[in-house]
C-alpha cells in the first residue's frame, strides 16, 4: 500500500466522531465567479501630443504655463519659455559678429598695405636691375677690374632684391588669405549663434492645435511639469485628448491577478460621480507586474480597458475610476467553503460523511475567492463534507 493510502487508512480510523456533532456542507455543481478590485485613471484612446519645440536648439525653461485640466481654444498660448538665455546669447552673437568685421577689415587694411609696399619694393629692385644692366660696366680697356666687379655685383644684388620683394609678397599674399579665413570662421560662428538665438526667439510659445482640455504629462514619480523646469527639443510637456473615445488605465495587486485575461467583463464607476456606471472589456494586461509607486516595494499588474461606450459630460481623462473586473466566471463548479479543506503532511484534504463517519479525501484545488475554493477533483455532486475538522473533536473528548 502507499504511503498515501496509508495516511488516509489512518485518518479514516481516527475519525469516528458521530457526524451530527459536526457541521456539515452538501456538494453541488454551481456556478463560480470570481472578481477583483482594481483603481486606476482615464484617457483618451485618441490625444494629439504637445512636445517642447524640436526646432529649438537648445534646453527650454517654462516660464508660464496653463494649468493641467484647463479648457483651450485653438491656436490659444499654451506655454511660454523664458526668452533670457537666447536674448542673452543674440547680444553676444552680435558683438561677436561685430568683432569679426572688424578684425577682417584690419586684415584687408594691412594686407593691402603691405602688398603695396612690397609692390613697391619689387618695382624698385627692377628698375636698379635694369641701370646696373644698362650702365653695366664690362669694358676692360676703360673700366678698373674694381669697377667692373662691383657693377657684376650691384647687377646681382638688383636681381636677388627683386626676387626677394616678389617672393615676400607671394608668402604675404598667402598668409594674408589664410588670416582672412580665419576670421570667416569666427564670422560664420558668430552668425550661427545669432542664427540659433533668433530660432530660439521665435519658439517661444506653443498654442493649442484645436479646442480641448489639456493633459500635462506626468513623471515617473506622478509630478507633472511646472514653471522654472527645464525641458529639451521634443521633451513631452502633455497632450490634448479627444473627449469622444476613452479608456482606462487600472491597476491590479499582483496577489489578485491570477487568470486576468484579455476579454473579461469590466465594470467601473467614476470617482465622485456617484452612480456612475460603465462597462467595458479588457483589452491589455501586462506581462510582468511592477512598483506602482516609488519606494514602494508592492507590484501590480497594469490592465486596459476598452469602454462600451464614453460620456463626455462624465468622464474626463485623468479622473480616477475604480473597476471591478471579473476574472472568472465557471458554470457546474464545486465551489467549496474554505473552511472545509484542511492540510496534513503537505497534502489538501477533506473529511467526507460515510455510515454516520468521516473519512479523509484527498483533493486538488483551482481558483479560489476570499471564502470558497473550487475543488477540481476527489469530490462528486452530493457528498457531504466536514466543515471543522473531526479528528480534533475526538481528541478533545
Amino acid at each position: 500500500m502507499s504511503r498515501a493510502g496509508l495516511l488516509l487508512l489512518v485518518l479514516a480510523a481516527a475519525a469516528c466522531q458521530p457526524s451530527n456533532e459536526v457541521p456539515t456542507f452538501r456538494v453541488e455543481a454551481v456556478r463560480f465567479s470570481r472578481q477583483v478590485t482594481a483603481d486606476g485613471n482615464l484617457k483618451s484612446t485618441k490625444a494629439t501630443p504637445l512636445s517642447a519645440p524640436h526646432d529649438a536648439p537648445q534646453s527650454l525653461k517654462i516660464a508660464w504655463l496653463v494649468p493641467d485640466g484647463s479648457l483651450l481654444k485653438k491656436d490659444e498660448v499654451v506655454v511660454r519659455f523664458d526668452p533670457t538665455d537666447f536674448n542673452t546669447q543674440l547680444q553676444a552673437g552680435r558683438e561677436d559678429h561685430d568683432t569679426a568685421g572688424n578684425k577682417m577689415y584690419k586684415t584687408n587694411t594691412e594686407a593691402s598695405t603691405t602688398r603695396t609696399n612690397l609692390r613697391r619694393d619689387a618695382h624698385q629692385a627692377g628698375d636698379e636691375l635694369l641701370a646696373a644692366r644698362q650702365f653695366k660696366f664690362d669694358d676692360a680697356e676703360v673700366f678698373s677690374r674694381y669697377q667692373r666687379v662691383e657693377s657684376q655685383i650691384d647687377e646681382t644684388l638688383a636681381g636677388r632684391k627683386k626676387e626677394h620683394a616678389e617672393g615676400v609678397l607671394g608668402v604675404r599674399d598667402k598668409l594674408s588669405a589664410a588670416d582672412r579665413d580665419l576670421v570667416s570662421i569666427e564670422q560664420r560662428k558668430a552668425d550661427l549663434k545669432i542664427r540659433n538665438a533668433e530660432q530660439g526667439l521665435h519658439a517661444l510659445e506653443m498654442r493649442a492645435p484645436y479646442d480641448g482640455i489639456l493633459v500635462l504629462q506626468r513623471d515617473w514619480r506622478g509630478d507633472i511639469v511646472r514653471v522654472g523646469d527645464t525641458v529639451w527639443p521634443g521633451s513631452p510637456i502633455g497632450e490634448i485628448p479627444d473627449l469622444k473615445s476613452m479608456k482606462a488605465e487600472v491597476f491590479v495587486l499582483e496577489a489578485d491577478a491570477a487568470g486576468l485575461a484579455v476579454g473579461e467583463k469590466a465594470t467601473l464607476s467614476v470617482e465622485g460621480k456617484p452612480g456612475s456606471i460603465i462597462t467595458g472589456k479588457i483589452s491589455q494586461v501586462d506581462k510582468l507586474a511592477r512598483p506602482r509607486f516609488p519606494r514602494v516595494p508592492v507590484q501590480y499588474f497594469g490592465a486596459t480597458i476598452t469602454l462600451d461606450h464614453t460620456d463626455p459630460s462624465l468622464m474626463k481623462p485623468g479622473a480616477r475610476v475604480r473597476a471591478v473586473l471579473d476574472v472568472e466566471d465557471r458554470a457546474g463548479a464545486f465551489s467549496i467553503p474554505r473552511q472545509a479543506i484542511f492540510e496534513k503532511q503537505g497534502k489538501k484534504l477533506v473529511y467526507r460523511k460515510r455510515g454516520g463517519k468521516f473519512e479523509p479525501v484527498a483533493i486538488e484545488i483551482g481558483s479560489s475567492s476570499a471564502g470558497r475554493v473550487v475543488v477540481t477533483k476527489g469530490l462528486a455532486k452530493g457528498d457531504e463534507i466536514a466543515l471543522r475538522d473531526p479528528t480534533e473533536e475526538k481528541d478533545a473528548g
